[in-house]
């Protein structure tokens, strides 16, 4: 698919992997709306990037939440021709733990933002791609999700975020063969560890013992390169059905 003048929403696309997501398509001539849940970063971010880019405050999980934005994608951009979730939060609990069992409410909240959230914007994105008209190959769209090498090797403490993480990796082959009549793709990008916020935290001698564990190179993930990703998911039309690591060959250790 050529990028260029082509409508693309990018939820999470405020900031971390969706902001550089936003960024690069919007580099590449795209039409993009933000959805996020951080209105001072979405709104800085759409008027640093230009009139091409817009901000709509939303909740994955909610069902007229994701669904005014997109119908606002489809008036503000011209349609609705790239869905990319980025979205997402972490929960680190053991099943037992020093306070008692795992709490099912962080559990749950984790799968209905992760997982939940995620099939919540396909299903309104994947309705609005069918009204395009299609390329050469009878494409109208696609569809990229975001999981993690967590979902393959989730370590202690992860069963809920690598449960919801998991859960996305399973979905994306069925979504693509549900989908593949109405010429839209549907691929899942699995990231390993990535510099974003969440390891701005982190002594430097914990960002260094993880920026050894990659095979190569020795050092945590650019989260332009998960942009990067996504960009060639896009642009290369035979990508479909699939989930890439993109992780530098890291195996995680139980812990």
């Amino acid at each position: 698919m050529d990028i260029k003048g082509k409508g693309a929403i990018i939820t999470g696309g405020a900031s971390g992997l969706g902001g550089a997501t936003t960024r690069l398509l919007a580099e590449a001539g795209a039409k993009v709306l933000i959805l996020d849940r951080d209105e001072k970063k979405g709104n800085a971010l759409a008027e640093e990037l230009g009139s091409d880019v817009h901000f709509a405050m939303v909740d994955v999980t909610d069902e007229k939440s994701v669904e005014g934005a997109v119908e606002k994608a489809m008036n503000e951009l011209g349609g609705v021709h790239v869905a990319a979730n980025f979205a997402g939060i972490a929960w680190a609990q053991k099943v037992i733990g020093k306070h008692g069992p795992h709490s099912l409410e962080a559990f749950q909240q984790v799968i209905n933002v992760n997982l939940v959230g995620t099939f919540n914007v396909i299903r309104f994105a994947a309705a609005a791609m069918v009204k395009n008209d299609p390329d050469a190959d009878g494409q109208r769209g696609v569809i990229i999700n975001t999981a993690s090498i967590a979902a393959f090797e989730g370590q202690m403490g992860q069963a809920a975020y690598s449960a919801s993480k998991g859960g996305i990796v399973g979905m994306t082959l069925p979504i693509a063969r549900d989908l593949a009549r109405e010429g839209i793709r549907c691929n899942t990008i699995a990231p390993g560890l990535i510099k974003t916020p969440l390891f701005e935290g982190l002594p430097e001698e914990a960002v260094a013992s993880l920026s050894e564990q990659p095979l190569f190179p020795k050092r945590l993930g650019d989260p332009a390169e998960i942009a990067h990703t996504a960009k060639f998911i896009i642009e290369n039309n035979y990508v479909n059905g699939e989930t890439i690591r993109v992780d530098g060959g890291i195996r995680m250790q139980p812990r």
